[in-house]
């Protein structure tokens, strides 16, 4: 296992495509509110943030990404170890809380945007199986653009926090359809599973709908 595969094993576990989009967002948000130099700074206190949710989802779903032979994933194809990525994310958890409430995002930010981080590894660990699957990506995209906002000591507007809410559930819709039967096949019992593919497409274009809708009305 070299120091390469090990960065690549860990940029894969990740999920670098969303938390890339996600920290590209937090730093268009922090360039509205602040300038660019903060805006940086809140775009890194976010993407440590995201490294989070994605690894604790990586690590929680070995076995199953295993028993589905899922060899894009890096702790299956052995780019990673197990024992590697718990290591990283213990030291991930405080360093994330340090860069964003001693950031630009300040205690209330980012307390409100770490807030966003639990939900997402709480959906990891529980509301995954459940279906209340929906509640964790609501509160966690609200959080996101809000964070800024309150950072600036802005009470976040209805189509900021609602808008957010609404695409977060629709980003999650959309995130299970393309496993929904490996899913179902390992019991996995979110919302969009129980649900079923076709009304998770619908669901997921309603919400999207509503989303933009309050966005643009904003």
């Amino acid at each position: 296992m070299t120091f390469r595969n090990k960065l690549r094993g860990l940029r894969k576990a990740s999920h670098f495509g969303p938390t890339l989009i996600v920290t590209t967002i937090s730093f268009g948000f922090g360039n509205y509110y602040w300038w660019e130099g903060p805006a940086y700074v809140i775009a890194f206190g976010v993407f440590t943030g995201q490294l989070l949710v994605g690894w604790s989802n990586d690590l929680y779903d070995y076995e199953d990404d295993l028993s589905h032979q899922r060899v894009n994933k890096p702790l299956v194809s052995g780019l990673i170890s197990r024992e590697l990525l718990t290591k990283w994310i213990k030291v991930m958890v405080p360093f994330s809380f340090a860069a964003n409430l001693l950031g630009p995002l300040g205690i209330q930010g980012g307390l409100v945007y770490m807030l966003g981080i639990a939900c997402g590894v709480a959906y990891n660990f529980y509301f995954k199986f459940n279906w209340l699957s929906p509640l964790p990506y609501a509160i966690a995209f609200a959080a996101l653009p809000s964070s800024v906002a309150i950072s600036k000591h802005i009470t976040p507007p209805l189509w900021m926090w609602l808008g957010g809410a609404l695409l977060g559930m629709a980003a999650h819709f959309i995130n299970v359809i393309k496993d929904m039967k490996a899913d179902q096949k390992s019991g996995i019992r979110g919302l969009p599973q129980i649900l079923g593919t076709r009304n998770s497409v619908l669901v997921a274009i309603l919400l999207i709908t509503a989303g933009f809708a309050v966005v643009l009305i904003g």
